[in-house]
C-alpha cells in the first residue's frame, strides 16, 4: 500500500482502536502494521479528546482555551442553556444528566466542573472506572479531602483515589475563569507531553484527508541534546514549501522545508540528519547543539 494510503488508513483505524503500531522500511517507504527485518517501529495514537463535565464560566474559557491548542473538546450539562452554540462554537455538545456519561471513552481526558459536589461525585464515580489518560476536578482543598474520605469509604483505592488531579490545574494563582483555563490547560499539557506515547496531532490528521496534492511527511525519528522537538515530531510539506505542523522552527526546519518540497512527487523516502553541535551548527545559524534524524516520505495517492 503506498504511504498516502497507508496513512489514511491508519486514521480510520486510530479512530476505532485509539492506537496502532506501525512498521516502515526506510529504504522503500513501505509501511505496514506486522513487524518484518530492518524496520521502524512506531507506537502512534491519536490525540485524545477533552470532556468537559459542566458548561460554567471555567468550562467556556477552558473550551475555546483548548480549542486555540488544537484539542478536539466535547462538554456535557444538564442545562439546555449551558450547552449551546453560541457558548460552545468548536465543541461536540450534550445536554443530559450526568448519571450518563456517553462522551468519554477510555484514554480521553476529562475535567469536572459541575455546579454541585454531589454532580461532581456521580461523574467521578464513573470515571475512575474508566482509564482515563487525564481526570481533573475543580474544587476547594476542603471538598477534595471530603471527596477522597468517601471514594475510600465506596471501596476505591488509594492509587485510583491518588490519580484525580484535584484541586485541578497547575499552581499559578489563576482567580478569574481565563486564569483557571490557563492553569488547567496547563496541566493537561504537562500530562499529555509526560506520555511516551507517540500522538498524530490533529492538525497532520486533517490535512491528509483534505489535500489531494503531492505531499511529503517529514518526521523527527530520533533526537539528541537539546535539540527543538523530540522524536514523533511531524511536518507536512507541499510542493511550494507550504506546511502543516512543525518539527521545531528555525534554521533546520527551514532546511527539511526545502529537502521536502525537492521531494514531492518522488517515490523514495529519505532519512537526513541535521548535527546542530559546534561547528556544524554554526553553518545553519544554531547554537542549541545535539542532533535530529529527519525521514521524508513522498506521499502521493
Amino acid at each position: 500500500m503506498k504511504p498516502r494510503l497507508f496513512y489514511l488508513d491508519l486514521i480510520q483505524r486510530l479512530s476505532v482502536q485509539g492506537t496502532c503500531t506501525v512498521y516502515t522500511d526506510p529504504a522503500t517507504g513501505e509501511k505496514g502494521y506486522a513487524p518484518f527485518p530492518g524496520a521502524l517501529c512506531q507506537e502512534l495514537s491519536g490525540r485524545p479528546e477533552v470532556h468537559l463535565l459542566g458548561g460554567g464560566h471555567v468550562s467556556a474559557a477552558l473550551a475555546a482555551l483548548l480549542h486555540t491548542l488544537s484539542w478536539r473538546v466535547s462538554v456535557q450539562d444538564d442545562r439546555p442553556e449551558f450547552v449551546t452554540e453560541q457558548r460552545f462554537p468548536h465543541a461536540r455538545r450534550l445536554c443530559a444528566s450526568f448519571d450518563s456519561l456517553p462522551l468519554c471513552p477510555d484514554g480521553d481526558y476529562a475535567v469536572i466542573m459541575t455546579r454541585g459536589h454531589q454532580d461532581d461525585y456521580v461523574c467521578l464515580r464513573q470515571l475512575l472506572r474508566r482509564r482515563c489518560g487525564y481526570l481533573g476536578m475543580i474544587g476547594s482543598r476542603s471538598k477534595v479531602a471530603a471527596t477522597a474520605q468517601r471514594l475510600q469509604e465506596d471501596g476505591f483505592t488509594p492509587e485510583e483515589i491518588g490519580s484525580i488531579h484535584s484541586p485541578v490545574g497547575l499552581r499559578i494563582g489563576a482567580q478569574t475563569p481565563e486564569e483557571i483555563a490557563v492553569s488547567i490547560a496547563a496541566e493537561i499539557i504537562q500530562v499529555f507531553r509526560s506520555s511516551p506515547k507517540d500522538y498524530l496531532e490533529r492538525s497532520i490528521l486533517d490535512a491528509l484527508t483534505a489535500q489531494s496534492g503531492p505531499l511529503v511527511m517529514a518526521t523527527v525519528l530520533e533526537k539528541t541534546g537539546s535539540s527543538p522537538r523530540g522524536a514523533g515530531a511531524r511536518m507536512l510539506v507541499g510542493p511550494d514549501g507550504s506546511i502543516t505542523g512543525t518539527i521545531g522552527g528555525g534554521a533546520v526546519e527551514a532546511a527539511a522545508i526545502r529537502e521536502a518540497a525537492a521531494l514531492c512527487g518522488g517515490a523514495r523516502p529519505q532519512i537526513r540528519t541535521y548535527d546542530l553541535s559546534n561547528d556544524a551548527a554554526a553553518t545553519i545559524g544554531m547554537i542549541c547543539g545535539g542532533s535530529i534524524r529527519v525521514l521524508f516520505e513522498p506521499l502521493e495517492l
